[in-house]
């Protein structure tokens, strides 16, 4: 490939370069394969990415350059690019976010070398109401996914018997998230309460092994239950995004039966997932995700926790 090249998507041209560029060095990875992984993949993608506020994490020299996080949606987007206004609590001022609605925002946001793709829980007609409630279950070493699929399972359980329906998915890096769809009237303050109720009960129960606490000098050994990302102002990593690791991993949906036998084994490598074994699971299993996008459920009344 010459290192301008122009792609037509959907009927649209988009002039990209450097594909041949290696974005991650240990493995050779390029950004031409970024680009095809992300055509790929999307599919399944595109409806989590739907509407939702982008925050673009770039790596304009790969995985072991300078990265930046891109709020304000570039000036010299195309004019396809839609966008959504949000008011910005950091930056004190209304900011312009990419949305990611179709293939060729996709391609044209992978040729920026945007690896990781971060998400509002909410979407664009509502930004203060967001359509699911959040929890990354973050290793502190030597803990990892293992011990985290532990926690995962005990948050499983504590949420099957308030009769909210959970779904897991890797974070492409050390960890673990839990999903709960909520897709009804529901305020980040009451997301953002419970989150953290559930995260202290866990803590109280398995404190040899769980932390609420955000302080990293309490993490040691522990899985650090984040309640914190349900907040109308933070973002999470998208399902399906890659994730700026040595090698090419992605924020990838298992089953619960894959947590456990992750357990069961020990063994982290179970739920570790490159772009290539993501692809074939989509093709074998589809979008374990799918239901998270969909399924309405409502949160307990504060009186019945």
């Amino acid at each position: 490939m010459s290192d301008k090249t122009e792609l037509i998507v959907e009927g649209k041209k988009l002039a990209v370069s450097n594909l041949n560029k290696v974005l991650y060095p240990k493995v050779g990875f390029t950004k031409g394969q970024v680009v095809d992984y992300y055509i790929r993949i999307a599919p399944v993608l595109l409806p989590h990415l739907q509407d939702r506020p982008l925050t673009m994490k770039r790596y304009p020299n790969g995985v072991e350059g300078e990265f930046f996080y891109e709020k304000n949606c570039p000036s010299h987007r195309p004019k396809w690019v839609k966008t959504a206004k949000v008011w910005s609590e950091g930056n004190k001022r209304m900011m312009n976010y990419c949305l990611a609605n179709d293939l060729p925002t996709l391609v044209w946001a992978a040729n920026l070398a945007d690896l990781e793709l971060h998400t509002s829980l909410a979407r664009k007609r509502n930004v203060a109401r967001p359509t699911m409630m959040v929890f990354d279950l973050d290793p502190g070493a030597p803990a990892d996914i293992v011990q985290c699929c532990q926690v995962g399972l005990w948050l499983h359980e504590l949420l099957s018997k308030m009769k909210l329906k959970s779904f897991a998915k890797t974070s492409g890096s050390k960890g673990l998230q839990v999903y709960v769809p909520l897709n009804t009237p529901v305020t980040f303050d009451q997301t953002k309460d419970l989150s953290r109720t559930l995260a202290q009960l866990l803590e109280q129960e398995h404190s040899d092994l769980v932390t609420s606490n955000m302080s990293r000098a309490l993490r040691k050994g522990k899985v650090f239950v984040d309640w914190s990302q349900n907040d109308e102002h933070k973002t999470t990593i998208c399902v399906y995004s890659l994730r700026a690791r040595e090698e090419p991993t992605v924020s990838t949906p298992v089953t619960w039966n894959e947590v456990a036998n992750c357990l069961k084994k020990k063994k982290a490598d179970l739920l570790r997932f490159r772009s290539d074994q993501t692809l074939a699971r989509v093709k074998k299993m589809g979008d374990l995700f799918e239901t998270v996008e969909k399924l309405k459920q409502k949160l307990p009344k504060k009186s019945k926790r």
